[in-house]
């Protein structure tokens, strides 16, 4: 490693003057004084990158939603009859259009959440109802493919306040993840239940040197679970699958590695959290939680847990 040598001159200050912070040269990792500093100009260039992409991907949104109409009007044969290797060919470009439309929108949520210009929303609503129209909404595909998806609505579930919108986004989310990798003829289920979630805080010591109880016979929460006969996650896998970006070593399948970051801002924007249970060979289960109560602190921007 070569060695920098220090210029006495420039390096030495005048009696009574502090000398002008060193600025780290490339690859030197900067001095502990100036890790604060550094981090914030990491972070304003991030921001900035940011901002920028959305910006860019947002202008896609105009010329895509264009395609994508002539689309829609050349299959609607107003302007003369199809072949049939015609209508296949427009099949192919609408399918392809709505990837990218599913592509642009991902972006868009995660660069909302980054910069923290998605907040939560939070209204009295039932549950059972939000699950159950996000499931209309991909029974079509499921069938498609040949995969069955079973939803059973849980009347023990209560009305309680929560961002309909965003909260079947997450779903959706986890539903897209098993479509994708649940072979024909395998199986969905989504799930939701009253839950007692008695956090890690509840039992530190109080003032005054007691415990804090809960009520262990009421639930607090729910939890909302989507189970698959997929071909299962490694263990080694199961933190880093909420990653942004990230995508399993083996994983073919399409995607920008957003949908599941997305999924866990989100849920961690409403004051839960989210994980999974997976064995590779034995399909994944996916579940969260979200507080009947949400916390003053709740935003849309997740914080790693």
């Amino acid at each position: 490693m070569a060695t920098v040598q220090k210029n006495t001159c420039a390096s030495e200050s005048r009696e009574g003057q502090v000398p002008a912070p060193q600025t780290a040269l490339p690859g030197e990792l900067p001095a502990a004084a100036d890790l604060p500093q550094a981090y914030s100009e990491l972070r304003e260039r991030f921001q900035r990158t940011t901002n920028a992409l959305a910006a860019a991907t947002h202008d896609l949104k105009t010329p895509l939603a264009i395609l994508n109409g002539y689309v829609e009007l050349l299959q609607s044969e107003k302007l003369g009859d199809l072949n049939a290797r015609q209508k296949e060919v427009l099949r192919d470009m609408q399918a392809n259009g709505k990837r990218l439309q599913q592509f642009i929108q991902d972006f868009l949520t995660f660069s909302a959440l980054e910069t923290g210009g998605l907040k939560m929303q939070f209204e009295a609503g039932d549950l059972n109802q939000c699950l159950s129209e996000v499931c209309r909404l991909w029974s079509n595909r499921f069938q498609e493919k040949g995969l069955a998806l079973y939803f059973l609505a849980n009347d023990k579930l209560p009305v309680f306040p929560f961002d309909s919108p965003k909260l079947e986004r997450v779903i959706s989310n986890l539903l897209e993840n098993a479509f994708k990798f649940t072979p024909q003829g395998g199986t969905v289920w989504l799930h939701a239940e009253a839950y007692m979630w008695e956090r890690r805080a509840a039992a530190q010591p109080a003032a005054g040197g007691e415990r804090r109880r809960q009520n262990v016979t009421q639930p607090n929460s729910v939890k909302v679970s989507v189970s698959d006969t997929g071909p299962g996650i490694p263990a080694e896998f199961h933190l880093e699958v909420f990653d942004d970006f990230f995508r399993l070593p083996s994983n073919e399948q399409e995607g920008v590695g957003l949908g599941l970051a997305i999924a866990r801002r989100l849920v961690q924007g409403m004051g839960g959290k989210i994980w999974v249970e997976s064995e590779a060979g034995v399909g994944c289960k996916f579940s969260f939680l979200i507080p009947y109560k949400p916390s003053a602190t709740s935003s849309g921007k997740g914080k790693h847990r």
